[in-house]
């Protein structure tokens, strides 16, 4: 037997470990193992690597992808679906693991669904926001990663007498930002599940923690509609996201809370650095479980499915039950957060 790896979409804690088990479960097999670089383009351009126990040793501290990833979609590609069965076929794969998020995974889905292609899908995106499944690896790091720095902005907020904003990652789910307020004890949190901002509220709120202990916290979720701001037009990757990188909606809360409260604010943006470094013990074992079902998944031959984390087990589930209805933030979580915010 040989299987084929490839991570696409964002980097995040815990792709390596994943490899590393699949690598592992696919040796205990007897079976052999290549990677594509650089997620579907790899495997479109036919851009591998052998994966033996050399390659996958001292992975498991070690954040980010080892195989490269990308966001190429070979559905945008001229020719790219014909390519990837192609290869497919000319690297003799009897199976191919896929770790991705929503997008990658879809493109899985499509490719098993339309070609019968015999794939497993393993869920990985720090935003956590993949239906079927618990949790992905890479939430856990970045969510700790974001405490972190909380607790440094809410220090240096204490001495200024300022409001401090954390600018964290989450384009259509708010899971980072509401674990990170929670978590890290700030006092207002803005998640896209929420719609428009509620300037009012938050301002009122925030007026009266300033009141009590000159400065406050705020966490904010890239993704979050600022009223009264326009972001113009935004370049589209080949999924149609938008790309965020230009929207600096921390900045924006910055400039209303000084307008409305009259008190100094600032806004601290940890971007990318949520995606990397060495993941939690949570994300390393989540990781390489999920690593070492994809394999046997492949050997029982379920094709078209996932492997996800339910409670403390880790199954197999349809990769359509997967993707295409993102993990969103619910009324319950948003009910707790409030409840937190004194």
């Amino acid at each position: 037997m040989k299987i084929g790896v490839l991570t696409g979409g964002g980097d995040c804690p815990g792709l390596n470990p994943a490899i590393r088990g699949v690598v592992l479960q696919a040796l205990h097999f007897g079976w052999e193992t290549i990677g594509f670089n650089d997620g579907w383009k790899g495997i479109v351009e036919g851009l591998t690597e052998p994966l033996d126990i050399h390659k996958v040793e001292g992975l498991m501290s070690k954040g980010g992808s080892m195989l490269g990833n990308s966001r190429t979609n070979p559905y945008k590609e001229d020719g790219g679906v014909e390519k990837v069965l192609k290869n497919i076929k000319k690297f003799e794969l009897d199976g191919l693991v896929v770790l991705g998020g929503d997008d990658t995974l879809g493109v899985a889905n499509k490719l098993y669904n339309e070609h019968k292609v015999n794939i497993v899908g393993i869920p990985k995106t720090m935003d956590n926001d993949l239906s079927a499944t618990d949790y992905t690896f890479g939430f856990d790091t970045a969510v700790n990663l974001a405490v972190n720095a909380l607790e440094v902005l809410r220090d240096t907020g204490r001495s200024h007498r300022r409001i401090m904003v954390l600018e964290v990652m989450g384009r259509h789910a708010g899971w980072v930002a509401l674990f990170t307020a929670i978590a890290g004890e700030a006092d207002w949190v803005l998640l896209p599940e929420d719609g428009d901002v509620d300037v009012g509220k938050m301002c009122e709120h925030l007026e009266k923690v300033y009141k009590r202990r000159k400065c406050a916290t705020v966490v904010v979720s890239e993704g979050i509609s600022v009223p009264g701001q326009d972001v113009g037009k935004e370049k589209l990757d080949q999924f149609g996201h938008m790309i965020l990188k230009r929207r600096e909606v921390g900045r924006q809360i910055v400039e209303i809370l000084e307008k409305k409260l009259g008190v100094e604010a600032r806004v601290g943006v940890i971007g990318h650095m949520q995606r990397g470094g060495p993941p939690t013990i949570f994300d390393r074992m989540l990781g390489v479980r999920t690593g070492v079902k994809a394999v046997d998944l492949v050997k029982e031959k379920k094709f078209g499915t996932m492997v996800a984390l339910q409670g403390t087990k880790v199954v197999g589930v349809p990769l359509e039950d997967g993707v295409g209805k993102l993990n969103t933030v619910t009324k319950e979580w948003s009910e707790l957060a409030s409840v937190l915010f004194k």
